[in-house]
């Protein structure tokens, strides 16, 4: 696995518990992290934001916007930028597979979180067709 080169992570999600602990694994990871707590905030963020976003890292369900509108809406202002989604319901999945994007099921293990934004941004393909799935529960019980 590649080390993160400081690349910058808006993360956005509608708990201030969830989206403390995100912040936390991520920096530690030596991203840099930007933060919001909706839609409407994280679109402001970017756009008023010169600096490269490497990655969008949101919620699914959140009141306002969805994390699919969201990333929508950002791919428009930063064709660039790759989408990973992250959701606790249980269809999360099923509503990023029209998509295209990553998607990580919460709760999920830090070092998983980090070993999955990694992949994402080091994937060569912007749209991440084909997105991958990263459940822990599964993971777990492999090993």
């Amino acid at each position: 696995m590649a080390k993160p080169g400081g690349e910058t992570v808006l993360v956005v999600d509608d708990h201030p518990a969830v989206l403390r602990v995100v912040i936390h694994i991520l920096r530690n990871a030596g991203f840099h992290v930007l933060t919001a707590t909706g839609g409407q905030s994280a679109l402001h963020i970017a756009g008023a934001l010169k600096a490269p976003i490497d990655l969008l890292l949101s919620d699914i369900e959140m009141p306002g916007m969805s994390g699919p509108e969201l990333g929508q809406a950002l791919k428009l202002l930063r064709p660039d930028m790759r989408v990973m989604l992250m959701s606790g319901g249980v269809d999360g999945n099923l509503l990023v597979l029209n998509y295209g994007w990553a998607y990580i099921e919460k709760p999920f293990v830090g070092v998983k979180l980090v070993e999955m934004v990694r992949s994402v941004l080091d994937s060569p393909d912007r749209s991440q067709s084909n997105g991958q799935e990263f459940d822990i529960r599964k993971e777990t019980a492999r090993v």
